[in-house]
């Protein structure tokens, strides 16, 4: 039995219209890919932010002669953040001596408390660069939405991993990578 004209066109609508889908699936989940692969080796964005002593700080002069870099994102209302930066602490002379690291904690404290930033840093004997991110757009340009925020950076400055939140043991997983890095 014919078909009227008119379910044949609809039916022939209808498959073009689940390719059309079937391609633009395609299409975003490469795009989203990409973008994956593309954030794993991004470098850091150009943003000025502020060191302890006030002075302007561009994000790209964060370097290491060639050897790896963390990067904390953290607040003083942060309690996990604040044990991270203790692990990190207890470890970091030994860390640096055995891979070179060098750590940055970035404070997105709002201009009102970045005056207690220092005094807790110095309390605590942080050892590592303490930046001021006060204006939140280091933070934002780096997408962190949840503190503790900590990327891991190679030599050349690329993200090569990064984590959110905080759990005891969580700086030895980090260590085992930087060794990877650094080939030990």
């Amino acid at each position: 039995m014919k078909q009227p004209k008119d379910r044949i066109g609809c039916l022939n609508n209808f498959k073009t219209l689940i390719f059309m889908i079937k391609k633009s699936f395609v299409f975003v989940l490469l795009l989203l890919l990409g973008s994956t692969v593309w954030a794993q080796e991004s470098v850091l964005p150009k943003v000025t932010i502020k060191t302890l002593d006030g002075k302007n700080f561009n994000t790209s002069e964060i370097y290491n002669d060639g050897k790896p870099m963390i990067l904390s994102f953290w607040a003083l209302w942060c309690k996990p953040c604040q044990k991270e930066l203790d692990a990190f602490m207890d470890n970091y002379e030994e860390w640096q001596e055995e891979t070179d690291v060098k750590i940055f904690a970035v404070s997105i404290d709002d201009a009102r408390s970045t005056a207690r930033v220092a005094p807790m840093a110095k309390s605590k004997g942080w050892d590592f660069e303490i930046l001021l991110d006060a204006n939140g757009d280091f933070k934002r340009a780096m997408n962190v939405n949840l503190i503790p925020h900590t990327f891991l950076l190679d030599g050349n400055g690329k993200i090569v991993s990064q984590h959110t939140a905080y759990f005891e043991g969580a700086e030895y997983e980090l260590y085992e990578k930087i060794k990877k890095l650094v080939g030990k």
